[in-house]
């Protein structure tokens, strides 16, 4: 068996005297996709920072491999503002992502422009590569910081959110891209979103959180009434319906905040 990928381990986060990570532990085999999944204030982005180094666990550790963690993980932040106006190519941006650990910019050469090549293939992107970042759309933005953010081979990519501003068509395009990077190079992808069906048939596994707890493991054994029911401690359904997932609050007559979006999904 190959080392984990990343391996969280009783992470607890105590931020104000309020507890926003509750011992949450994990870990994620290398070659695979892994969802995320939260309402708004469940958690995530508090997760990615532990992951990420930006915050230290009150209790708990991360182990990733490699010493230097920078190299190690890749990252898609959740707001990625790029001024419209800013000469600044898709190529160009992505081979910024060769950079990020140094001061500076080395001269390119052939080795980095087919680099940067490859990985503007693998994503997809080749025919906008020298459209100015600002310009593209939606999706095409997001290709290029997968991208850039691939380009220095990390065994770990994390993206915050990646799919809130797509429509769905675009969405799907993310997720299926991902899931074949995450198979074809070996890569561990971690992809946070507060609404799941987008990513039902590509991923391997889920991570769900609610009150700062989680939940781990494959969608089907995860995603089910009992065990959503203990994580949030109060009687959750989960509907089946087209092939969608709809997650139902007992005491409540509305859809749980965690798929907001469901009467928007379509069916798979």
């Amino acid at each position: 068996m190959s080392a984990p990928a990343l391996q969280v381990e009783s992470v607890t986060v105590e931020l104000g005297g309020r507890r926003i990570l509750d011992e949450i532990s994990f870990k994620l085999p290398p070659g695979g996709l892994t969802g995320l999944i939260g309402s708004n204030g469940a958690g995530k982005t508090t997760l990615m920072r532990v992951i990420l180094g930006q915050l230290t666990p009150t209790r708990g550790h991360v182990q990733i491999p490699g010493a230097d963690r920078r190299r190690s993980v890749g990252y898609v932040p959740q707001k990625f503002l790029l001024d419209p106006d800013m000469p600044l190519r898709g190529r160009d941006l992505v081979a910024l992502g060769l950079d990020g650990h140094r001061l500076g910019l080395p001269r390119p050469d052939r080795v980095r422009r087919e680099h940067v090549a490859e990985m503007l293939a693998a994503v997809g992107a080749e025919s906008f590569a020298d459209t100015r970042v600002g310009r593209l759309s939606g999706g095409e933005q997001q290709r290029i910081l997968i991208a850039h953010a691939l380009v220095s081979r990390p065994p770990l990519l994390l993206l915050d959110e990646p799919l809130a501003n797509l429509d769905l068509r675009s969405a799907r395009e993310v997720v299926d891209l991902l899931a074949t990077i995450a198979r074809e190079q070996r890569l561990s992808v971690l992809l946070s979103a507060h609404e799941m069906n987008a990513l039902l048939p590509a991923m391997d596994r889920v991570v769900y959180l609610a009150d700062g707890r989680a939940a781990c493991g494959p969608a089907d054994e995860v995603v089910r009434s009992d065990v959503l029911t203990r994580l949030y401690g109060h009687p959750v359904e989960v509907l089946r319906v087209h092939g969608r997932v709809i997650v139902v609050a007992g005491d409540s007559d509305e859809a749980e905040p965690s798929h907001p979006h469901h009467h928007h999904a379509e069916a798979f």
